[in-house]
């Protein structure tokens, strides 16, 4: 009996993996059972360090606009900034707040005196 030789059907999956795996250093790169490990590792990290990027970045924000309040002078701090923000209910969020208190500190100076009021 002849010998069937495999199809192209494992080596176009191998070759799929690897391709992912092409900027990875030494055995990470070439050996099939070591790239589909650190495939899995570095899709884990990925999924993880999304939810951490929000999270950085929220605190980020945070301090900035706690730096900017502290700096302008008024008597309160990001804490009771944001409570009064609520209190009046001008919505803006953490993001648009950092933006402005790095571009315009005028206008966060604004905002905070209208708080006040």
């Amino acid at each position: 009996m002849t010998r069937i030789k495999r199809g192209y059907i494992a080596r176009r999956r191998r070759t799929k993996i690897r391709l992912f795996a092409s900027s990875f250093r030494g055995a990470h790169s070439r050996l099939t059972r070591t790239i589909t490990q650190q495939r899995i590792r570095a899709l884990v990290s990925a999924h993880r360090d999304r939810d951490r990027k929000k999270r950085d970045f929220r605190r980020l924000w945070i301090a900035r606009i706690n730096a900017a309040i502290r700096g302008i002078g008024v008597s309160y701090s990001y804490s009771g900034f944001i409570h009064n923000l609520y209190k009046k209910q001008l919505l803006l969020n953490r993001k648009i707040l950092a933006q402005i208190a790095i571009l315009n500190r005028n206008c966060l100076y604004m905002i905070s005196n209208e708080i006040i009021k």
